[in-house]
């Protein structure tokens, strides 16, 4: 095998077990941000999967309100990731590699967001009855909230996800435009 075929299954796999771990964290920082219980298989799959750092960083930095350890910890996931990915295919130009993980960062974030917000889509849609729906939809609440209030629905039709989707699309280009246009 060529190593340009090596390096892009290496690239794929951090990238994969990176985003796993990041947002699961993304997850546990949000889930306390707006005060929802996860139902309890995925409360421990989350707990479990995002312990072994978030206790570690908490002795180092306290919460003060919010869980800014799984925030932390899914940052510095994302900074080993690059730097893995980085550090191995133009050496380390840490300007680079703090960029390019601050905009890695934010793209999860909203990423993040926009899985939420179709799956809320899919089980309004499949069964809004489902068990995880009620936990899906406390999660997108406090983002489609201030939309509603603006975007009334449409022959029964809420839009207010729609737009939110494209609105996350259009930050994700203007941050990294932002971001890149600084290096």
């Amino acid at each position: 095998m060529e190593i340009p075929v090596l390096l892009s299954i290496f690239t794929m796999i951090v990238n994969a077990v990176a985003s796993i771990l990041a947002g699961v964290m993304l997850l546990r920082f949000w889930m306390q941000v707006v005060r929802v219980r996860p139902p309890q298989p995925v409360g421990q799959f989350v707990y479990q999967l995002s312990d072994w750092l978030v206790r570690p960083l908490r002795r180092v930095m306290p919460g003060g309100g919010y869980d800014w350890a799984s925030l932390v910890g899914a940052f510095l996931i994302v900074l080993l990731s690059i730097i893995a990915i980085l550090g191995l295919q133009s050496g380390f130009d840490f300007k680079l590699i703090f960029l390019v993980a601050l905009e890695r960062f934010f793209e999860w974030i909203c990423y993040g967001f926009m899985a939420t917000l179709i799956i809320e889509a899919v089980f309004s849609w499949v069964n809004p009855h489902a068990p995880l729906a009620p936990f899906v939809g406390a999660l997108n609440d406090p983002l489609l909230r201030p939309l509603r209030r603006i975007i009334p629905p449409l022959g029964g039709v809420d839009l207010s996800p729609l737009v939110l989707l494209i609105l996350l699309q259009i930050a994700v280009r203007v941050v990294s435009g932002l971001l890149f246009g600084m290096f």
